[in-house]
């Protein structure tokens, strides 16, 4: 369904592919405002308590968004080693986890 910051770092996707970023969101992370590509975005940390990947997305943010909350994000991964996401479900930490 989605692999962990963890899976990431073990074996990395080819570049351009769109996967599927799971884990929760890292508390401290989460910076509001600023923009990527012209439209407003939001920055926060993708963490599974060992790795972390840095994620940015310009969507609307789920209802169930917040700090320690699990969350599932599709996107790609750049070659910075910034997730950029276009979907992004959220939903309880025991879910993600």
């Amino acid at each position: 369904f989605f692999r962990s910051p963890s899976d990431i770092m073990a074996e990395a996707p080819p570049q351009g592919r769109a996967f599927r970023l799971g884990g929760l969101v890292e508390s401290g992370s989460v910076e509001r405002g600023g923009e990527y590509q012209g439209r407003p975005a939001i920055r926060f940390a993708v963490t599974d308590g060992a790795n972390r990947i840095p994620v940015v997305f310009t969507g609307v943010l789920p209802d169930l968004f917040r700090e320690g909350q699990g969350v599932v994000a599709e996107g790609v991964l750049g070659s910075d080693g910034v997730f950029r996401a276009r979907v992004m479900v959220a939903g309880p930490a025991e879910i993600y986890t």
